[in-house]
């Protein structure tokens, strides 16, 4: 039962720490390295969310420019699991 409990506890906080996480509409703060890396482990629920008619935006429109872009590579890097390992 406790197993079970942790599962179902850990999913709810995971889809709730991901749940609002792709950038959105225009602001007029600038969005960094940090910023980038956490869009970028979010793109694959801001294109589920593109795909069911949602207006997320998947890659933020006022970004500061090639630190933003690192960090997005690193974050859609992040899901591949790493460097290749043998």
């Amino acid at each position: 039962m406790f197993k079970y409990l942790k599962s179902s506890l850990s999913t709810i906080v995971l889809i709730l720490l991901v749940s609002s996480c792709a950038p959105e509409g225009y602001t007029s703060d600038e969005y960094g390295f940090f910023s980038g890396i956490w869009h970028g482990v979010c793109l694959p629920f801001a294109i589920i969310g593109k795909i069911f008619g949602s207006d997320i935006g998947i890659y933020a429109e006022n970004n500061s420019g090639f630190l933003y872009w690192i960090g997005f590579i690193i974050g859609l890097g992040g899901l591949g699991g790493g460097a290749y390992r043998r």
